[in-house]
């Protein structure tokens, strides 16, 4: 179980929307942050605001594709810190359009931020939390990368869905070692993550997770994820509803990937409220 109180976090991808969020309940709960974003300015808004709470934060900038700006980012941490106890991985990539539209180069820039920052980050401050016994690394995947829907992004998906098996293959490594992990897998959320996205092709349907599903605040998902922490919880959909989703996805893959094809061959986005 993972308790805030006193702990260091280090979070990355935090300056706006889900992340900053994040900080802010992870303060909250009593632990001391440092914020690091491709957006430095972001970043020391987020921590400003932590502070004026009445909390312990710093603000810096981070490039997650840059293996030498990340040694640069945990040194930072560890110097503000003392130890990270908490790393998460936020930072991300995401863009519209029709597979066949996708250039391959776009496909390796949106790995190299969803998946292979995380990686980068994780072979950083994994070591310390080893030797230590101690420490928790948090993931963040998507809905898109637990049950096939989101065929307008397919390249977001795949990286999402890499996310998530590489989080859970480190729990079954890290967890006996001391080290717990947690993959934060966000449904339907209100976010201005979409206004930079960019769209490859015409004509591409934005599809979603399951009309049924209620679009959550991103304070709602921010404490979603700290409670699960505090739980012990690996994998962490911010909706209970998507459970069942998930369960018949894994009853009968072609099944299920032949019914939504049918529906969005109807008309049917997935989105919610439709």
């Amino acid at each position: 179980m993972t308790s805030f109180a006193g702990r260091g976090a280090l979070i990355i991808g935090a300056g706006q929307n889900i992340g900053q969020k994040i900080a802010l309940e992870f303060a909250r709960r009593g632990a001391r942050i440092v914020v690091a974003d491709i957006n430095a300015q972001g970043a020391r808004e987020t921590a400003a605001m932590i502070e004026a709470a009445g909390g312990s934060a710093a603000g810096i900038g981070v490039d997650v594709t840059s293996q030498s700006s990340l040694a640069d980012a945990v040194a930072a941490a560890e110097a503000f810190l003392g130890t990270i106890d908490i790393h998460m991985n936020n930072a991300g990539l995401l863009h519209s359009g029709h597979v066949e539209d996708f250039p391959p180069a776009e496909w390796e820039r949106m790995f190299g931020v969803n998946l292979f920052g995380a990686v980068r980050a994780n072979a950083l401050v994994l070591p310390g939390m080893i030797a230590r016994g101690s420490g928790h690394i948090v993931n963040t995947a998507s809905f898109a990368g637990l049950y096939p829907y989101a065929t307008n992004r397919i390249p977001y998906a795949a990286s999402k869905a890499a996310l998530i098996s590489m989080s859970e293959n480190m729990a079954i490594y890290l967890e006996p070692l001391g080290v717990r992990v947690s993959c934060l897998c966000p449904g339907p959320t209100m976010t201005t993550s979409i206004h930079g996205m960019r769209t490859f092709g015409e004509n591409v349907a934005m599809r979603g997770p399951g009309a049924d599903l209620a679009v959550k605040s991103q304070e709602e998902v921010a404490v979603i994820l700290a409670d699960a922490m505090e739980a012990g919880r690996i994998l962490v959909p911010t909706h209970e509803k998507g459970w069942q989703t998930i369960r018949e996805h894994a009853a009968d893959p072609d099944a299920f990937v032949r019914g939504v094809a049918a529906d969005f061959a109807a008309g049917k986005s997935w989105l919610p409220g439709r």
